[in-house]
């Protein structure tokens, strides 16, 4: 092969090349346009069946905790399908229903644009989470405030420069509740991750030294969502397992663990049922 042909091969395959380049950056620009779209196709509503709730609602993630505050006040029941809705009877100032299972940042917005749609305005999220700093423990509670996202649920709901944190007056709320009634908490920033088996030590070791309490799975995509949706988000947390000396200690059956478990599912259904 001569000099002269090698070069109009490399000259035509660098051509071809920057012609996919090209294509590639159009086609992504392209989607990104198109996510940040607010048409949507399936769009978030109620359905013949579906109740119409107040504007308070509690997010429960764990179904052994639903379960329980379920149990501990007449309701009316509503199965979603992977999920279930249970609106209170007795009356109270905004209305209060309860909402759960869910796992993952996915399943956690389906859940909350079901409420809103229902009429739901502030929701609190109650769930668990895993502690990365050596003075919160097993049993502790967590006020999250912001979350980093390391989820992809995010994305799709475009919020420009809205604040994406958790509502500060329900926090105070929670805040003021919560010392009422002694049970330690902490509040400040959470991880929010789609993959538990890739809490990796770079990452732990990394959010452990820049401050993070904890971290959990759905957090910033309710943020998010909430902003987006111009609704009002708080949340409470559990420290259930503690990864902060890179090692994983799992709490689920520690009694304490439990009680607080109990004790914080009680005290949320007292302010938004009894206090509302």
């Amino acid at each position: 092969m001569t000099l002269s042909l090698r070069r109009g091969l490399l000259y035509q395959a660098g051509w071809i090349h920057g012609l996919i380049g090209r294509f590639c950056k159009r086609t992504l620009n392209f989607l990104t346009l198109s996510v940040q779209s607010d048409d949507a196709v399936i769009q978030p509503g109620k359905g013949k069946n579906d109740p119409a709730l107040g504007s308070d609602a509690l997010m429960v993630a764990i179904s052994q905790d639903l379960d329980r505050l379920t149990k501990l006040k007449p309701v009316d029941g509503f199965d979603q399908g992977f999920f279930k809705i249970f609106r209170i009877k007795e009356k109270t100032k905004r209305g209060l229903s309860l909402t759960g299972p869910f796992l993952g940042a996915p399943q956690a917005a389906i859940v909350m644009e079901k409420l809103i749609a229902l009429g739901a305005e502030r929701i609190c999220v109650f769930g668990w989470c895993g502690s990365l700093q050596p003075d919160l423990r097993i049993g502790d509670i967590v006020v999250p405030l912001h979350a980093i996202s390391e989820e992809g649920t995010s994305q799709h709901y475009p919020v420009g420069n809205l604040n994406t944190g958790t509502d500060q007056s329900l926090n105070r709320i929670l805040e003021r509740a919560l010392e009422r009634e002694g049970l330690p908490f902490r509040k400040g920033v959470v991880w929010t991750t789609d993959a538990p088996y890739r809490e990796t030590v770079p990452k732990v070791k990394t959010y452990q030294e820049k401050g993070l309490l904890a971290v959990e799975m759905e957090m910033s995509a309710l943020m998010t969502l909430a902003a987006y949706r111009s609704v009002k988000v708080s949340g409470l947390l559990v420290v259930s397992d503690e990864l902060f000396d890179l090692k994983w200690h799992r709490g689920f059956s520690s009694p304490l663990f439990k009680s607080r478990c109990e004790l914080a599912g009680n005290l949320l259904l007292k302010i938004f049922g009894d206090e509302g």
